[in-house]
């Protein structure tokens, strides 16, 4: 009963939102991803796209002024990542913070993963539990100006991965997905980067490597920005992704 007056409510609220479909190709235009998505998939993804609006607020960090089209841009990168999902999965938070570049936290600040930083961190994204996701706009515009960089996807893989408790790189599983298999093909990837590492030719942003958090968010972000090299690097890995996220970004029309 609640989730459908929750959808009424929402598709008057749709029905008035100052949004055309003109205004939304032009914020995403340039960037490539999107491109996947034709005929009714880029339909749904305009329409869901607007249903983020809907659902999460946006506020600029200090004096920095957002706009329409840097929302649209925003959220059409978060939504990509759940087209085979849904909306719901990005629940329990309500707030994007966008900052006009990297943004340095406080001092003695504890971060998501419990650990106190007695100094200021630089930061292009962090994504908090039940919390904000806070964004460098200008990390935001550099989206696949490198090889699989995109810190968007990145945050919104880390919201995702804390639905199972932390981030961790284990997210919630369907139904049907075994969590073993999924440990050990991100484990021998993780090996396997660290020894490209060692012989200085990472395949992977070697930040990955911080924790198992970083990496599969490091690693979403690849999925998304340049499947083609991740499937030919780690097969199983883009395997595993393309279950989690019910999405093969190779094979997308």
């Amino acid at each position: 009963m609640f989730d459908r007056t929750r959808l009424w409510l929402e598709n008057r609220r749709l029905a008035r939102l100052p949004v055309t479909r003109e205004q939304w190709e032009d914020a995403v235009a340039d960037w490539a991803p999107a491109r996947r998505y034709q005929g009714e998939r880029r339909e749904r993804l305009f329409q869901q796209t607007l249903r983020f609006l809907l659902r999460k607020e946006f506020r600029g960090g200090g004096d920095f002024q957002v706009t329409p089209a840097m929302e649209l841009k925003i959220a059409t990168m978060a939504v990509v990542m759940i087209m085979g999902l849904d909306l719901d999965w990005y629940d329990g938070w309500y707030t994007v913070i966008v900052y006009e570049d990297a943004f340095v936290t406080p001092g003695d600040e504890m971060d998501e993963f419990g650990i106190v930083h007695s100094e200021g961190r630089v930061l292009a994204g962090e994504a908090w539990d039940r919390g904000p996701v806070l964004l460098s706009w200008q990390d935001v515009q550099a989206a696949s100006s490198e090889p699989g960089f995109n810190v968007v996807l990145h945050e919104m893989a880390h919201k995702l991965d804390m639905r199972s408790g932390s981030a961790n790189g284990a997210p919630p599983l369907h139904h049907g997905m075994d969590a073993r298999v999924w440990h050990n093909t991100f484990t021998r990837a993780w090996s396997a980067l660290e020894q490209a590492e060692r012989e200085g030719e990472p395949f992977l942003d070697p930040y990955a490597l911080q924790d198992p958090g970083e990496f599969f968010a490091v690693i979403t972000e690849s999925f998304f920005e340049t499947p083609e090299p991740l499937e030919q690097i780690l097969p199983e890995v883009y395997g595993q992704l393309a279950q989690f996220y019910r999405q093969d970004p190779l094979h997308t029309r």
